[in-house]
């Protein structure tokens, strides 16, 4: 085990030990030959920081070697079973997080000691000091190797300190461990997200996130990233997937996503109209940071309504909001409408909770639902719960047991059940749906809900439309309550904007009656899913494989061996001689999948962490696919189909989610000219006309990589091109 520890040193870690144990070296002699120990404490604190150093990297080495055995020694499968050895490997992820973080303190003690050498050296040189003085203790007439042992001694001290501010906490190689074993890459990321999004939690006030131990939601946002992340398993680093997301961002072009079918002025205008209330949702300091970015403190104080503390009794009280009442005075101030128009609400959430504002416009005989989107922690996290669960029949009543819904449509959702949904989503609708009106159901059948109490027959609201609207998160979670509020309201509508894919196909068409998401531009959140993120991730591969100046000898070597292996497995021929396939690799493994002789092929050789190369390194690996399939197929394409996979993945066959009801794409209309002389220089202006599109649904599976795929999200930036379209029009009606 020794041996093989040592085997796994990296590079990097071995020359800071060596440097590290120079320093000891060199200012022990120096400490030793002194003529004056009292002047050597620096040395002697620099020299002891180097052995303390040695110390950690020694104790934190073993700790990865502890916490990388505990994760290759976990069952693939998570059982009640299993529990006892995901705490043995959580415990032994956190020793080695210890000693590596207790070896970046060494390392900040090197630093300041290190400066303080430089310092004092610097001082002693600007006194013009004689040969007859000593420097930290040092006779330069005594010796003349002296002088230069303590020069070499500031060069190694200053070196090391520059050298560990570039060198990451692993002293052994993961790879060494882990090789081409997928499951065991995602073990192994499961735990470094689990335990990151903990202590960030609990730096932003969440302390029991870090104590608890127990499956919850953190962990299975841990389990889906530790899935995203396996591409380590291909040799592919997270350096170089960014750089394929460049050229990725480069090559691609945003799909068509529509056929020139216009959307309707009407729709344009409601929702228009309810988007203040979505984009007034977000109370917190968020959507001043957007707007304002250099004084957004301020802003957001005077939102808060902390300037005008009299008013406080005037406006209503939320759960979870603080003293002066602050959520409350945001909302009302952004969208305008007086104190008694809020009549329910909730700011502070727990886990899949959702953020909400209940509003009465009597002007317009409306109550709006206005569903905040993602802006706290517990948001990300049901952000990131995205793996489908199953929809039931509660979740579905507005499809169900409507009788607004063609009959056509409600036969269709009927007769192909079951239907799936974004988990974390589900769950915060049917919160949000028991805070509402889900009291009914708890109370008996003589009470009514709060929405009841509001709407139904001879009370305040009777006969008012009802609209649930939302922006990103908050879009998703209303478009789930209104799957469930449709069968009792009638005049419900639902207006999304870039909210997530949340539900299957089939009822993502069947409310188009009631729900219009719109979509604006390339923004990301109406593209995000779990399948979308893994095609990406294909995606990148694929273009660092086809652009010339990408070395592509590592995604060669991987495809030879996974073509190769598979092709036997494909086949269901017998591999008696593995070592003819794969004459270099020691120990053999493809994601986790087994051949039919129990053997495992890799491209990874366990003595030396390095890919294998055939001895024609520039044959083409795709040429034998070429040869026995069709030549115009996509070979790289064709690769990622025959890749095996471990039956047992969490992220095997995700099921595909889709942007719900009526889909409406804006997009900007830009203005390209050229200028002369240069028949090839094409200048894009600015989008000054915004076209609005009904759109398929399907052409928002993919994520578009484009550089304003993240601003595009803002959703002051939706409500700008909604304005442009209906003055557009309005001036085309007015020329008409």
């Amino acid at each position: 085990m020794r041996m093989s520890m040592f085997k796994s040193l990296r590079l990097s870690a071995v020359i800071l030990g060596l440097c590290n144990l120079g320093v000891v070296i060199v200012g022990g002699y120096l400490v030793f030959l002194s003529c004056d120990r009292g002047r050597m404490v620096p040395v002697v604190a620099v020299s002891l920081a180097g052995a303390l150093k040695i110390f950690a990297m020694v104790r934190s080495a073993l700790a990865q070697q502890a916490t990388a055995r505990t994760i290759l020694d976990s069952p693939l499968e998570t059982t009640i079973a299993d529990t006892v050895i995901r705490l043995q490997r959580r415990v032994r992820y956190k020793s080695w997080l210890w000693w590596s973080r207790f070896a970046v303190v060494i390392t900040v003690l090197q630093v300041v000691g290190t400066t303080y050498l430089v310092f004092q050296l610097a001082k002693h040189i600007s006194r013009d000091v004689t040969s007859t003085d000593c420097l930290f203790g040092v006779d330069s007439i005594g010796n003349q190797q002296k002088p230069k042992l303590l020069l070499l001694f500031m060069i190694m001290v200053y070196f090391v300190a520059l050298l560990q501010c570039f060198v990451g906490p692993e002293v052994l190689r993961w790879r060494s461990f882990y090789a081409t074993q997928d499951n065991a890459w995602k073990a192994h990321y499961e735990e470094v997200f689990d335990h990151g999004i903990r202590e960030a939690l609990c730096c932003l006030g969440r302390v029991e996130y870090l104590s608890t131990s127990e499956e919850d939601e953190v962990y299975s946002v841990a389990q889906l990233l530790g899935d995203l992340v396996t591409y380590r398993a291909s040799g592919t680093g997270h350096l170089e997937l960014l750089a394929g997301l460049a050229l990725l961002q480069r090559q691609s072009e945003s799909p068509k996503s529509y056929e020139g079918l216009e959307a309707p002025e009407e729709q344009i205008k409601w929702a228009l109209n309810f988007h203040t209330f979505a984009e007034g949702a977000y109370t917190g300091p968020l959507l001043d940071v957007g707007r304002s970015p250099i004084c957004f403190s301020c802003a957001w104080f005077y939102r808060q309504g902390t300037l005008t503390p009299w008013t406080r009794n005037r406006r209503p009280r939320l759960h979870g909001d603080n003293w002066w009442r602050g959520h409350a005075a945001a909302f009302l101030k952004y969208v305008d409408v007086p104190p008694e128009a809020l009549r329910k609400g909730r700011v502070c959430q727990k886990k899949r909770e959702a953020a909400y504002f209940v509003v009465v416009l009597h002007h317009i005989r409306c109550v709006v639902i206005a569903v905040r989107g993602t802006e706290t922690p517990e948001d990300l996290i049901t952000d990131g719960l995205g793996r489908e669960c199953p929809l039931s029949v509660e979740d579905l009543d507005g499809l169900i047991n409507s009788s607004y819904i063609d009959p056509d449509v409600k036969k269709s959702v009927e007769s192909s059940f079951p239907h799936y949904g974004h988990f974390g989503i589900v769950g915060a609708a049917r919160d949000l749906y028991m805070h509402i009106e889900g009291n009914s159901a708890n109370n008996g059948p003589e009470s009514i809900g709060f929405l009841s109490s509001l709407l139904g027959a001879g009370c305040e609201c009777d006969g008012y439309d009802l609209r649930i609207v939302g922006h990103s998160l908050g879009g998703a979670i209303a478009t789930m309550l209104g799957l469930r509020l449709y069968s009792k309201f009638a005049n419900l509508h639902v207006y999304t904007y870039g909210a997530l894919p949340c539900v299957d196909f089939i009822v993502a068409s069947a409310c188009s009656e009631f729900v219009t998401s719109i979509v604006y531009n390339n923004e990301f959140s109406a593209r995000l899913s779990v399948g979308a993120i893994l095609r990406l991730r294909a995606a990148v591969i694929t273009t660092l494989s086809q652009d010339e100046s990408t070395d592509t000898a590592l995604i060669f070597r991987l495809a030879r061996s996974f073509l190769k292996a598979s092709k036997y497995q494909l086949s269901g021929t017998e591999v008696k001689d593995p070592s003819k396939i794969h004459p270099s690799a020691h120990v053999h493994h493809i994601y986790g999948e087994n051949l039919e002789n129990g053997q495992e092929y890799s491209i990874w050789n366990e003595d030396d962490g390095k890919g294998h190369v055939d001895d024609d390194e520039s044959t083409n690996p795709f040429h034998d696919m070429i040869a026995d399939n069709n030549p115009l197929e996509d070979p790289v394409s064709k690769f990622f189909e025959t890749v095996p996979r471990s039956e047992n993945r969490s992220v095997h066959h995700p099921l595909e989610m889709f942007l719900a009801g009526l889909v409406v794409h804006i997009v900007p209309q830009h203005r390209n000219f050229r200028v002369p002389l240069c028949k090839d220089w094409i200048i894009q202006g600015g989008a000054d006309d915004y076209k609005a599109y009904i759109a398929n649904r399907e052409s928002f599976n993919d994520i578009t990589v484009s550089p304003s795929m993240f601003l595009d999200h803002l959703p002051w930036r939706c409500h700008k091109a909604m304005q442009k379209i209906l003055e557009a029009r309005n001036v085309e009606s007015m020329h008409v």
